[in-house]
């Protein structure tokens, strides 16, 4: 005969006589790709609820577990007519902010999402799913086809938090790789790559390992490297770019996976497309006729994900979501820096610094980049 629960006074009586240490220890070990357990354990009592919401508990938390989870995955499928509705697909029971409404997704980083939105005029959204909270970032009028963006979160001088967007067009709309002070985009041709160093403010080309293919990911490796991968003869292949004995980078074959017996088919003529990466997930989206599905890289184990779609790019939404989450209001300042090139041989770009409820500066620069089709760093 099962035995009957605690009553409160017992359970009072229990979590009163836990050290905070040992409180602290137990609660650090909940996962967090199971955020309702803590909300749960923040109900158990006041001294609990407190523990969890202490800013200094959930430091320790996100430095414990380090990659935070991933919350939901946001689709950027090709522009066909009769197209759902973009959306995020949730992949935890907590529930999140409702989504905003848009037109299409760029970017899935540090805890944001930038979109890309139009009522009477077109604009970019930072929305944090987890909060609600949404800034409105202004579009300087490129045409959507021929950009992609990314949105991310890194330390001011004077250690205030900022989000940060990049803008550049003639790049494939995939998702962007952040590797430390340097973003890194496609190009249409080649699948060339353009290295942006925002803290020197200097632009570089890269080739790409393999130019030929179609669906290719660009992510940071476990090592702090830039990696590339694809899908070509029914294998991944992985490159991770390194640095030789001599001082210059050059792409390392790291990984190749055989994905014959690993994702199944509908039939002999189905094709497999690297649509995405998971930043800290050390996983793969491969799209094919039967679904989307993730290849973790060291495990090498598969899991699908969502049902068959045309996709273009997958954008995992990875954030910590904790009972404090819901309370706190940031108050932090959102950077836009968009960048584009203009005839050829100019590249303008346009920064946007502003708070929650105020503009702080906002500046439209050019300056010659482009000279005899080389790439040369901007002047600071």
């Amino acid at each position: 005969m099962a035995l009957p629960p605690p009553t409160p006074e017992v359970m009072d009586d229990l979590t009163a006589s836990l050290a905070p240490e040992l409180l602290s220890e137990i609660l650090l070990r909940l996962p967090p790709d199971e955020p309702e357990q803590l909300f749960r354990a923040a109900l158990v009592c006041k001294e609990w609820f407190r523990a969890i919401c202490d800013p200094g508990f959930l430091r320790r938390y996100r430095a414990f577990h380090r990659s935070p989870p991933l919350l939901g995955l946001l689709y950027s499928r090709q522009v066909l007519q009769g197209a759902p509705a973009p959306h995020l697909a949730r992949t935890t029971a907590v529930p999140l902010s409702p989504d905003p409404t848009f037109r299409r997704a760029l970017d899935c980083r540090h805890g944001r999402a930038l979109l890309h939105a139009s009522d009477d005029d077109w604009y970019l959204i930072v929305w944090d799913p987890v909060t609600g909270e949404q800034h409105r970032v202004p579009e300087p009028g490129i045409p959507w086809l021929i950009y992609s963006g990314a949105v991310f979160c890194a330390r001011w001088r004077d250690a205030q938090s900022r989000g940060e967007f990049y803008r550049v067009p003639y790049v494939m709309p995939r998702r962007v790789a952040l590797v430390g002070d340097e973003i890194y985009f496609t190009l249409r041709e080649d699948n060339a790559i353009i290295k942006y160093n925002w803290g020197m403010h200097c632009l570089s080309e890269i080739d790409s390992p393999s130019p030929d293919v179609y669906g290719i990911a660009l992510m940071e490796m476990e090592n702090g490297s830039l990696g590339f991968a694809c899908i070509e003869d029914s294998s991944l292949y992985v490159w991770s770019r390194k640095v030789n004995s001599e001082g210059a980078a050059e792409w390392v074959q790291c990984r190749v996976i055989k994905l014959d017996k690993m994702i199944p088919v509908a039939n002999l003529s189905d094709e497999a497309f690297v649509v995405g990466s998971g930043e800290g997930m050390g996983a793969i989206f491969v799209s094919t006729g039967v679904g989307l599905f993730t290849i973790e890289l060291k495990s090498r184990r598969v899991k699908k994900v969502a049902e068959p779609e045309v996709y273009f790019s997958i954008l995992p939404y990875m954030s910590f979501y904790t009972p404090a989450s819901i309370y706190l209001i940031s108050h932090n300042i959102t950077a836009t820096f968009v960048i584009w090139i203009d005839k050829g041989c100019f590249v303008s770009w346009h920064i946007v610094i502003a708070s929650k409820d105020s503009l702080i500066f906002d500046v439209m620069l050019k300056s010659n980049l482009l000279q005899n089709g080389q790439i040369h760093c901007l002047d600071s």
